[in-house]
């Protein structure tokens, strides 16, 4: 279903950059890779806090479907949205593909789903998608919004410091190759500050943070309690 938004919360640019990779999605080797190793990472820390089997979960900027798909396999009931189109075709047939039940699609912005299904979800995870939108404080929000009273919101993104600059965008992007070149503005990271008064404002309660750990040599990533780059926050919606 297309967004009605008039002024959508997406950078056209980047819209046109995932859509570019779109095939490889699914492809454990290609330019996806990271997102497909730290997959259990994520999952196994969401489904400790917040228990999948049964629940209704909402996944925002699904792209592909590396996340929603897994949540579904969990035990969800699982609704992934996105705007870019040919993302989410990908993720619509690795789910016929892959035979995952209880996994669904739409293309529409997550504004436009929280005033269409205002806390419907029991959880929701928005993962490595704050960083590339303008307006992240809008999409925290919205998240907020479609989380019933009680419920779990997840978030991940970058720090904005030296630190997350030299190892998210120079290490990873242009000596690591771990993602592709481009693939993210250091302008666009968000210190953990500036994401709680967002949580805040969306009515959002902070309950536990984690860092993501990259290990080059041994090509193993891990959780732990450093913050300073990549991490992420699971927030619970005030009764």
């Amino acid at each position: 279903m297309q967004s009605t938004t008039h002024t959508p919360n997406v950078d056209s640019a980047e819209l046109t950059k995932f859509s570019e990779l779109a095939h490889s999605w699914w492809d454990e080797a290609g330019e996806f890779r990271s997102l497909h190793q730290i997959n259990p990472l994520r999952l196994g820390w969401v489904n400790s806090l917040a228990p999948l089997q049964g629940k209704q979960v909402l996944d925002v900027g699904c792209g592909g479907g590396i996340l929603t798909e897994a949540m579904a396999r969990a035990g969800a009931q699982a609704l992934g949205i996105d705007l870019a189109t040919k993302s989410l075709k990908v993720a619509q047939l690795h789910a016929l593909e892959s035979q995952t039940a209880n996994v669904q699609y739409r293309e529409i912005s997550v504004e436009d789903l929280a005033a269409e299904r205002p806390a419907s979800f029991d959880v929701v995870t928005c993962m490595e998608m704050l960083e590339h939108v303008p307006d992240p404080a809008s999409v925290v929000r919205a998240c907020g919004a479609l989380v019933k009273p009680g419920g779990w919101v997840f978030f991940s993104t970058l720090n904005r410091n030296a630190q997350s600059f030299a190892m998210a965008i120079v290490g990873a992007e242009y000596v690591l190759n771990l993602i592709p070149r481009g693939t993210h503005e250091y302008a666009k990271f968000i210190r953990p500050s500036e994401l709680a008064s967002f949580c805040r404002a969306a009515g959002l309660d902070w309950q536990n943070t984690r860092g993501l750990q990259y290990n080059p040599l041994t090509r193993r990533y891990w959780l732990d309690a450093n913050t300073s780059v990549n991490y992420l926050v699971a927030t619970q919606k005030s009764i």
